[in-house]
């Protein structure tokens, strides 16, 4: 390992920094590391051994510093490349309630080796526009990190409130992402909104940064008139062509090669652009990202997707949500190696590993992973280590093949939004009491969307048979005149 050389500052809580991480029974531990560094096989020697894990901030919710970590980096990415620069300090609207520059410049102090990652992460800045779906007393904010910390209570709240509607029998199916939240707020979070996501089905997190509202979840889950997919997914499929967010299909992996061919479409229109000197279109350049889980990884369609996108050079961001379980199939029982992460070594494509429960860290890799994309014009792989704590989806009882300890431990010591709202109330921003209060905020916001929906009109049959050709061919025009003559012959078995 290359020496730190930084001369970190001493802090009470350092005994109590791992130096090493895991998540599942069974598994090896991965070595942590401070330091945020994406690791490129073609420019540098992969790392020893298993690869590290990057983290920021500990369970206790304390930013830690280098002196425990078991992997040293000599320097991180953004010292080494260069491409990162601090923003310009923005206005803050929100001195009255919770200062975030005060906050980043406070945090710079206690920890300078971390100077680069405060100064250039958008969670330590307040936002150019107002937030319209988080407020402070009646007025909008520009708070990013506290609209981090709200929506991510949010989620937590619909999926638990989405999950009981479908135990009572008011929807047909459900998947919550509890556990894992942090993977998809502090990705998305460092997202511009003209990069496009593909997702596998567990991230409605995404979406719902990006201003998907809560009546838009629940009218899809129910089908009914409102829902933009028309009735015809289940439930969680979601997709919003004007959040640039790829609708959700079943089949595993099927999203992968389809976000090289976004990507590099992108990258072609901004080539052409460029060479063009009568083109006034303006196209600015972008990532696009696809969301997996390390079961997906073992599908052929992950391996076509990295040699596709490595080859033709094509800036894809592959996040990884390694979150234990391929359903009821362990990681243990997936793969020899070490995760997924070490297979970006294969296809030359710079990677990097993180700690998928810290949600300042995944922003911060997912930002640099971007920026080095996009700098490169070359794909990133992103190996984000959570846990899954629910079942898999409302058709599975996971305490058959794992253990019920397992799970508690989990949830006690590395919970996401335990994480967030402790570096939250160490900062003084928060009371337990406030806490309280936002998640009986959310929890009332969820039941009155479902109660909505519930009372909306199913989608209309007419539905059913357009958006697939521009002008309905003969053959799609008989199966629609067998179905009403149907309808009509057995009005009583359908209402």
């Amino acid at each position: 390992h290359d020496h730190d050389h930084d001369h970190d500052h001493d802090h009470d809580h350092d005994h109590d920094s791992p130096s090493y991480l895991t998540y599942t029974s069974g598994v090896p531990p991965m070595p942590i590391s401070s330091k945020l560094r994406l690791i490129d096989p073609k420019r540098e020697d992969i790392p020893s051994g298993i690869w590290p894990v990057f983290r920021l901030m500990d369970e206790n919710g304390r930013i830690r510093t280098s002196k425990k970590d078991a992997y040293k980096f000599h320097v991180d990415t953004m010292t080494k490349e260069g491409f990162r620069h601090p923003r310009e300090e923005e206005g803050d609207s929100s001195d009255n309630y919770r200062n975030i520059n005060a906050l980043r410049k406070d945090l710079i102090k206690q920890y300078p080796q971390h100077q680069s990652i405060f100064e250039y992460s958008d969670l330590f800045h307040p936002s150019s526009t107002s937030y319209t779906d988080i407020n402070h007393d009646g007025e909008e904010s520009k708070n990013t990190l506290l609209r981090c910390h709200r929506i991510m209570t949010r989620l937590r709240e619909m999926d638990n409130i989405l999950l009981n509607a479908q135990r009572q029998g008011r929807i047909s199916f459900y998947l919550t992402c509890r556990g894992e939240e942090a993977t998809y707020i502090g990705s998305a979070s460092a997202l511009e909104p003209e990069d496009v996501m593909l997702a596998q089905y567990r991230e409605q997190g995404l979406l719902m940064w990006r201003g998907f509202t809560l009546e838009q979840f629940t009218n899809q889950c129910y089908g009914n008139d409102l829902d933009l997919g028309r009735g015809r997914q289940m439930p969680i499929h979601y997709g919003s062509r004007a959040l640039n967010f790829h609708t959700i299909s079943s089949p595993l992996g099927t999203q992968l090669p389809q976000a090289v061919g976004v990507a590099y479409k992108n990258k072609l229109d901004v080539l052409k652009m460029a060479n063009s000197e009568s083109n006034h279109q303006i196209i600015k350049p972008s990532v696009s990202i696809a969301y997996f889980g390390e079961g997906a990884a073992s599908a052929n369609d992950f391996h076509a997707a990295c040699n596709f996108a490595a080859t033709l050079k094509a800036p894809v961001i592959f996040f990884c949500r390694n979150n234990g379980y391929a359903i009821s199939t362990s990681v243990k029982d997936q793969y020899a190696g070490d995760g997924v992460v070490s297979r970006g070594n294969g296809y030359g494509m710079a990677s990097i590993r993180v700690d998928g429960n810290d949600v300042i860290a995944v922003h911060a890799a997912t930002k640099a992973a971007r920026e080095y994309a996009l700098t490169y014009i070359e794909p990133v792989l992103i190996e984000a280590m959570t846990y899954r704590q629910g079942d898999h989806s409302t058709s599975d009882d996971s305490s058959q093949y794992r253990p019920l300890e397992e799970v508690a431990k989990v949830e006690e010591e590395a919970d996401p939004i335990k994480r967030i709202n402790l570096f939250l109330m160490n900062q003084g921003w928060m009371s337990e009491e406030e806490i309280e209060g936002i998640v009986s905020d959310e929890r009332q916001a969820v039941l009155k969307a479902l109660a909505m929906a519930e009372k909306r009109p199913p989608t209309k049959l007419d539905t059913m048979f357009e958006d697939v050709y521009q002008e309905m061919p003969l053959s799609l025009k008989r199966q629609e005149d067998e179905l009403r003559k149907h309808l009509k012959k057995y009005p009583d078995k359908y209402s």
